[in-house]
């Protein structure tokens, strides 16, 4: 062998050794990453954990009377360690994985018993550790769940992992649903759960999590780390009764109206806690929902009640009184080669009060102009002064921003803008800003911002309470005070609000509204109107204020027609259920030849619990169980009605409960004719009647 053949050699086996080296780490790495790489892989995520937020319980939110407006209740989220302790054995699982499925078939009814037991075999297969039963399991069926074969094993043996999230439910479903509001990530906050979610939300806690094959987080313990701390619990100011009142009447007029929208706030005038806001938008024919907070959020030319802030003003400063005469010339006003007309045509010279029963838009930018058109800064001053351009400062977000023109500052100032302001046009405000100049001219002229929230509780502690802001001390004089309480009394009793408002039970104080409203680009040539009123009752003692705005209404516009019906409903309801409104009846006095209450003939004991309740004086000569009531000069006295037995009582005068009663027990058959109390018996009292005798009664 020559050296160049030994050469060759020694280079084909080195080539060969390193061939056999490569072939050598190749397999070496396929045996890494396909036989022990699922191995080194699990060991890598076994080293792989984090903490992770655990979500706490978010508090309630109830209404003033103690209903529950808001709450959260437990929804759960069920995976499985399919090597759990107790079923780590092959023969405990499949001697009961059969039995588990057909439970899990019939409880939840969307896989057979077959697809169950499958999923479960193949999970089990594959070493899950953390795999997804279902989702959104409520309370009462985790507690069902839990008796089911294999998770009856235990908490850790049986392989069942709840993971528990929180669901925010309304136990009233719509009502108040959007002053309620809501939370979501990403999205502006609204209304309470979004202005108080520091104080709702609670604390998270921290739950160490454990990266399992497949890429899923697994709890390394089932017990947090750090505990959540449970949100605190909200007293909104809402009564849950008057919210139902004011969205059932709300909902019937917009329907009526077939209105694109409309808004209803009742206030509680001395403290300024709103008890009911309804909102609705329309979203099909005659259906309508709390889409928008119109009442909080929209701010637009409010019309006819904008009038009390230009009468208010030229009062307090002197320029009229309430018997000035202005001549509104038939109801037609020319200013700046612009006609200024009122709703109703036909006014002359009247009075400032009549002018403001009968909402003459002539009269009030005539009044207005000839005052202040040569310093309109004195008129926008008062304005400012009253607040009207400022925001409430509310206790929920999205409060629309008003608008009071200036003519310092204001560049669409113009020769119109004067006498427009005067009735409610060119000049923006919330229906809510509204109701608040309202509330303070019932409130003796102190002027509060509306409140929503009376208190936070934690635990059933209060850690804060919350009572109105005041706005303005004093907005005006006494003087001018009791004028424009006058003026508003009188729209209701002689003006545009005495068809649909007036209510001989209680005095309404209040003022109508109508304004034509711009449509986008077609601004006022397309016909758009908002009705509204706003007010306070009872009016010699004021308790509630109240407004009610809605928009486009189809057919009748103005707004005593449209929105005086739903004021009236809501007043009218919350009146016969509030009987701190009512005078006190035990303070009448009853004397010298005063006629007594009429009363019927009865029982005797009822009778004269009535009358002592009453504070009557009662004379009681009287030993029969039943009487007649007469009325004398010294009080009320009492005569026996008596009667033998096969005799007819005398039951007139009775209601009809005493009458059936008697005639009854003395086996006597009645029939009835007509209501009331008995004011004539077919057969006469003291006559003999055989028992089973017809008695024919007429009630009156």
């Amino acid at each position: 062998m020559n050296i160049r053949t030994d050469i060759l050699l020694r280079v084909y086996i080195a080539f060969g050794l390193i061939v056999l080296f490569a072939l050598a780490v190749l397999i070496k790495l396929l045996n890494v990453q396909f036989v022990q790489g699922p191995r080194w892989k699990a060991m890598a995520d076994s080293l792989s954990t984090k903490y992770v937020n655990i979500e706490a319980v978010r508090g309630n939110i109830y209404s003033v009377d103690g209903s529950l407006l808001a709450t959260s209740v437990p929804e759960y989220e069920l995976r499985m360690d399919l090597l759990a302790g107790g079923i780590e054995k092959d023969d405990v699982f499949y001697e009961k994985v059969d039995s588990l499925a057909a439970k899990m078939s019939a409880y939840f009814g969307d896989k057979s018993t077959a697809q169950y037991s499958r999923m479960l075999r193949k999970a089990r297969k594959d070493h899950e550790r953390y795999f997804l039963i279902r989702r959104k399991v409520s309370h009462s069926e985790l507690a069902v769940i839990k008796k089911f074969p294999i998770f009856n094993l235990g908490r850790y043996k049986g392989g069942l992992i709840t993971v528990q999230l929180n669901k925010r439910i309304l136990p009233f479903k719509t009502l108040a649903s959007r002053t309620i509001g809501y939370k979501n990530p990403n999205v502006q906050p609204v209304g309470l759960e979004g202005a108080y979610s520091n104080y709702i939300d609670g604390e998270t806690g921290k739950q160490l999590m454990q990266r399992i094959a497949g890429g899923a987080w697994m709890p390394v313990n089932r017990d947090a780390e750090i505990a959540p701390k449970d949100g605190a619990d909200i007293i909104s100011t809402i009564d849950i009764n008057m919210q139902d009142l004011a969205q059932n009447a709300l909902r019937k007029q917009l329907i009526k109206s077939d209105a694109d929208h409309g808004c209803v706030v009742l206030m509680e005038v001395a403290t300024g806690e709103i008890r009911a806001i309804a909102n609705f938008t329309k979203v099909g024919e005659g259906q309508y929902e709390e889409k928008f907070n119109y009442a909080i959020a929209e701010s637009a030319e409010p019309g006819s009640t904008f009038k009390l802030a230009s009468y208010l003003t030229m009062l307090d400063q002197h320029k009229l009184d309430t018997a000035t005469k202005v001549d509104c010339e038939g109801g037609t006003f020319r200013v700046y080669n612009h006609t200024i007309r009122d709703s109703h045509l036909g006014n002359q010279i009247i009075s400032v009060k009549r002018a403001f029963e009968v909402s003459s838009n002539v009269a009030v930018a005539k009044l207005v102009y000839q005052h202040y058109k040569d310093n309109p800064q004195e008129f926008t001053d008062k304005l400012y002064d009253l607040h009207l351009n400022e925001k409430l400062g509310l206790q929920i977000p999205g409060e629309g921003r008003p608008l009071i023109k200036n003519p310092k500052i204001s560049k669409s100032w113009s020769g119109l803008t004067l006498p427009q302001m005067a009735y409610g046009y060119e000049s923006k405000i919330t229906p809510l800003q509204m109701l608040t100049l309202y509330n303070a001219v019932a409130n003796n002229g102190k002027m509060i911002s509306p409140v929503f929230v009376r208190e936070i509780r934690r635990l059933g502690n209060t850690i804060e309470t919350f009572k109105a802001r005041v706005i303005n001390e004093k907005i005006c004089s006494d003087e001018t005070l009791g004028k424009l309480k006058g003026m508003l009394e009188g729209v209701v009793l002689e003006g545009s609000g005495k068809e649909v408002i007036k209510n001989p039970l209680y005095s309404v104080a209040g003022k109508t509204g109508t304004a034509q409203v711009a449509d986008g680009r077609a601004g006022y040539r397309v016909r758009r109107y908002q009705a509204s009123f706003c007010g306070y009752f009872p009016a010699n003692n004021p308790k509630y204020s109240m407004i009610v705005v809605i928009n486009n209404p189809k057919g009748a516009y103005y707004g005593a027609l449209v929105s005086g019906p739903v004021f009236r409903e809501v007043a009218d309801k919350v009146y016969a259920n509030d009987i701190e409104m009512y005078d006190n009846v035990s303070k009448e006095q009853f004397v010298g030849n005063t006629k007594m209450p009429v009363s019927k003939s009865g029982n005797k004991q009822a009778t004269q619990y009535v009358y002592k309740s009453f504070g009557i004086k009662a004379l009681l000569a009287s030993n029969s169980e039943y009487i007649h009531a007469i009325d004398t000069n010294n009080g009320i006295s009492f005569q026996d009605i008596d009667y033998k037995e096969g005799m007819v009582p005398d039951v007139t005068g009775m209601g009809l409960k005493d009458a059936l009663y008697l005639l009854g027990n003395a086996g006597l058959r009645p029939v009835v004719k007509g209501s009331g109390k008995v004011v004539k018996q077919s057969v006469e009292p003291g006559a003999k009647a055989a028992k089973g005798a017809i008695v024919m009664l007429e009630l009156q």
